[in-house]
């Protein structure tokens, strides 16, 4: 499970009830078996609940996931670097940061304790598999296959660290200096 001081994210290999080295039948087999005792249709209809969906819907997304090699890995990178990037001073969204836009690049901006700032453009975003398209008064964010992940981002000035949680489509609304 991966920790933080605001928010607990459980992993897609909990979820399923497998290793992270586990094959692809091993996550198959347990997938299978997950579903079967989840599924809303084999569920009593008097005792289904809300909870009951999430956790069927949480099943759906890690299989999603965790069946696709391509996208396995991009989570097995994410989930390495999330426990490898130390404690950090702050969990937020990407949309509670500000947006600047400058030409082609879009900067994004969270400030910090000690007054400067967080910040990442999106030519480092999108080495990191994320793409910030503008639309309008929004910036939408993207991000290869359709789970959170996060990134690290360290303050300019002090050793503060913030870790912004990025879901695969997100937007950013923000206002345009007018001069």
């Amino acid at each position: 499970m991966l920790v933080g001081e605001n928010c607990v994210h459980e992993t897609y290999y909990e979820i399923l009830s497998v290793k992270e080295d586990s094959s692809y039948e091993e996550i198959r087999n347990s997938y299978r078996s997950a579903i079967l005792h989840s599924h809303p249709d084999k569920l009593n209809n008097t005792s289904h609940r809300s909870s009951d969906d999430e956790k069927f819907l949480k099943i759906q997304k890690a299989w999603e996931v965790l069946s696709d090699a391509e996208l396995r890995v991009v989570y097995d990178n994410d989930l390495r670097s999330s426990r490898h990037d130390g404690i950090t001073a702050d969990e937020i969204s990407i949309e509670d940061m500000s947006v600047e836009i400058s030409g082609e690049v879009i900067d994004l901006f969270y400030q910090c304790r000690c007054g400067d700032y967080f910040c990442v453009d999106s030519s480092e975003l999108g080495t990191m598999g994320f793409a910030l398209l503008r639309d309008g008064d929004f910036v939408h964010v993207r991000r290869l296959g359709t789970f959170v992940a996060s990134v690290v981002l360290p303050c300019g000035s002090c050793s503060l660290k913030t870790r912004v949680w990025v879901d695969s489509d997100m937007k950013i609304s923000f206002q345009e200096d007018v001069l």
